[in-house]
C-alpha cells in the first residue's frame, strides 16, 4: 500500500463557543470539546484509510487554557502512525477571542481508530509518511504512547479480573 502523509488527512473544524457549549463559569464544557475532538479524528482517520472507521481508544485529554462563550476554537486532526489497521491521530484545539485576536493552545489529545471492511472486520491501512518536523516527532514517539496503550490495557484487563467482571456483561 501507497504510503500517505498527514495533510491528506489533515481536518480543521471552526466552532463558535456559544451559551449551550458552556459549563456555569462561562468557559467550554469538556464534553463539548470531547465531541469535537472525536468528531474531527473520526473524519482524519477516514480520511486517511478511506474506510468507516470506529474509535478504538482516547488516550487522554489535557485542557491547558479554557475557551470562553464567544471564543472561536479551531479543532485541528491528522493522522500521526499507523498499525495493521489501526490509526494514532493528533488533535489539537486553538482558541480565539473573536474581539481580540488572542490565540491560545485549548487542548490537546491521542486518539486511537480502527478501520473497518464492509463486514465490520479490521482492514489494512496505509502507512503514514511524514514531512514537517511536528510530523516527525509525533511519528518518532508514536512508539512510547503505543506501548503505554499497551500498559493501559493490560491494566485495565487485571482491575476486571480483580472485579470478577467479565467482558460479556
Amino acid at each position: 500500500m501507497k504510503p500517505k502523509t498527514p495533510k491528506e488527512s489533515r481536518t480543521v473544524q471552526a466552532s463558535l463557543v456559544l451559551p449551550t457549549d458552556t459549563n456555569n463559569i462561562g468557559t467550554a464544557f469538556g464534553g463539548a470539546m470531547m465531541a469535537y475532538i472525536d468528531e474531527v479524528a473520526a473524519i482524519a482517520a477516514s480520511r486517511h484509510s478511506r474506510k468507516t472507521v470506529v474509535t478504538a481508544s482516547l488516550d487522554s485529554i489535557d485542557f491547558l487554557n479554557p475557551a470562553k462563550m464567544g471564543d472561536s476554537v479551531c479543532v485541528e486532526a491528522f493522522v500521526t502512525s499507523t498499525g495493521t489497521s489501526s490509526m494514532e491521530i493528533f488533535v489539537k484545539i486553538i482558541s480565539e477571542d473573536l474581539r481580540t485576536g488572542e490565540r491560545q493552545l485549548t487542548a490537546i489529545s491521542f486518539l486511537t481508530f480502527v478501520a473497518l471492511d464492509e463486514n465490520g472486520k479490521p482492514t489494512p491501512v496505509p502507512p503514514i509518511q511524514p514531512e514537517t518536523e511536528e510530523e516527525i516527532y509525533l511519528f518518532n514517539t508514536a512508539k512510547d504512547r503505543k506501548a503505554m496503550r499497551k500498559e493501559r490495557r493490560d491494566a485495565t484487563e487485571q482491575f476486571i479480573q480483580q472485579l470478577n467482571i467479565t467482558k460479556e456483561i
